[in-house]
């Protein structure tokens, strides 16, 4: 397996969780959460500039974005009691299909 999708794998995860604490810091006047938001951002761009040294910087963008805009969806969905109507809900199934055409048919991505 390739290292770069590992640290995807962590740059995503850390851009979810500053994402999810943007909310919380009521616009970066709550230090604890803003500190949550800027060290997850930088903890996500570190990563993501290492994914980009085996991972085409198309297709790793496509898969960071892509997942983490489904998470969030998820994310406020469940723990923030965010609605997701029929159309978001298909949006999303649409994203997750992108991926994973990517992953598994475009000669671009890293195998």
């Amino acid at each position: 397996m390739n290292i770069g999708y590992l640290y995807l794998a962590v740059a995503i995860a850390a851009e979810v969780i500053a994402t999810s604490a943007l909310k919380a810091s009521e616009g970066f006047t709550k230090a604890g959460p803003s500190a949550v938001v800027a060290a997850g951002y930088a903890v996500a761009f570190y990563f993501l500039s290492l994914v980009l040294k085996t991972v085409p910087v198309g297709v790793a963008y496509a898969i960071w974005s892509g997942i983490g805009i489904v998470l969030i969806a998820l994310i406020g969905a469940v723990f923030m009691k965010q609605t997701l109507d029929p159309g978001a809900i298909a949006g999303i199934c649409l994203i997750v299909a992108g991926v994973l055409v990517i992953q598994l048919f475009s000669k671009s991505a890293a195998h």
